[in-house]
């Protein structure tokens, strides 16, 4: 397979801020590939570096054979960017913004209209409406639209579902199944975990580092130990509680549960049921569940701080 990105031993610092780590990854043409973490983790700096819009300060990324600073003006012309920040044109009109990137592009929206077609005509009633009073789904939509004016080889997008709704976000991870059917080489970044079962691989990333590259199955497999949901009628005391349990190993909120590793080899539930009894919990349930990437990305984190 032909690697779209290659990124190897990559380092940003912002001043005593270090925003990427010795970064290393491939994507291969055709993939869809996905950033996941929180903010402040480094997606944006990677992203912007891999546009040509920031310079590393060491290390190497090259976008198919061109190098990312060498050859940044042939970059441009081959990818799409999408930032998280919504930047088109407040004043000008959808019609008008749309028209203004394929300008400056050197192309037509009549041109590549195929390839936006089935965002454009959700955004057709509001041609004429300027960008600025658009809500968030569609203004998400025209950026999208706008960044492939061009039909670029590679898309980058950066954080597209964050402060949608959640319709509009279904929507919009179904546009890109779309679009990586048309051979569109697609990298994402998020906040969100539940969306890693759209990439076909995904990058855990966190104060600057890649914690770990597989696929969703390849991650959630790696989870080294049993793994046990904790629900009581106390969930405010319960997190605490467990914390000070003397075989607590890994122990986490996840909503009205507590997921649980335990340091020894011979656990049983009951074990943790009497201590919490104990501590004057009722309704205590401890099963088994199957780790989730969630887990793992707080697994991972752990060992990191280790």
């Amino acid at each position: 397979m032909v690697s779209a990105v290659s990124v190897r031993d990559l380092s940003k610092s912002f001043g005593n801020v270090t925003a990427l780590k010795d970064i290393n990854f491939d994507v291969m043409e055709g993939e869809l590939f996905g950033f996941i973490g929180p903010d402040g983790a480094g997606k944006t700096t990677l992203f912007r570096i891999l546009t040509t819009l920031l310079k590393p300060d060491k290390g190497e990324a090259r976008i198919g054979k061109y190098d990312v600073i060498k050859d940044y003006k042939k970059i441009r012309a081959s990818v799409g960017y999408m930032p998280g920040r919504f930047s088109l044109y407040q004043d000008l009109t959808v019609e008008e913004n749309l028209e203004f990137f394929a300008t400056v592009f050197g192309t037509t929206i009549e041109k590549n209209y195929d390839l936006i077609r089935d965002i454009y005509v959700l955004l057709e009633p509001f041609k004429k409406r300027r960008a600025g009073r658009l809500s968030g789904g569609m203004k998400q939509k025209l950026a999208l639209s706008c960044a492939l004016i061009h039909r670029p080889e590679i898309l980058f997008l950066d954080e597209p579902t964050t402060g949608v709704d959640p319709v509009s976000r279904n929507e919009f991870w179904d546009i890109l199944s779309r679009l990586q059917n048309e051979g569109i080489t697609i990298l994402v970044s998020t906040p969100y975990m539940d969306e890693a079962s759209r990439c076909d691989r995904i990058a855990l990333i966190q104060k600057s580092r890649l914690l770990d590259i597989d696929t969703l199955h390849g991650i959630t497999s790696k989870f080294e130990k049993p793994l046990y949901s904790v629900k009581s009628e106390n969930p405010g005391k319960l997190l605490s509680d467990i914390k000070n349990y003397e075989y607590a190993g890994s122990v986490y909120s996840f909503g009205d549960s507590v997921h649980y590793t335990d340091k020894r080899q011979d656990f049983e539930p009951t074990h943790l049921e009497k201590y919490l009894y104990k501590h004057g919990h009722a309704e205590v349930h401890v099963g088994t569940i199957t780790a989730g990437i969630e887990d793992c990305f707080m697994s991972l984190m752990g060992h990191e701080n280790e």
